[in-house]
């Protein structure tokens, strides 16, 4: 006797892309898909910025703490 196959439950992301091709085509899914990885990256950089300004900051400190 075999075992029934297992199902999955698809995940949210999944059932999303699924809505998403069903009603977008697909020069417009290529655009979201593009500006949501444009918002990563800016949110990647500003983090960067923000890291790079406290390392100045500090170097700056000890800089002034010295003299």
């Amino acid at each position: 006797m075999q075992a029934a196959p297992v199902r999955t439950i698809p995940s949210v992301t999944h059932a999303l892309r699924a809505v998403e091709s069903l009603l977008l085509s697909s020069g417009q899914r290529t655009a979201r898909r593009n500006a949501w990885t444009a918002v990563l990256e800016d949110r990647r950089r500003a983090k960067d910025r923000v890291e790079a300004l406290h390392v100045l900051e500090a170097v700056a400190d000890r800089r002034s703490r010295a003299t």
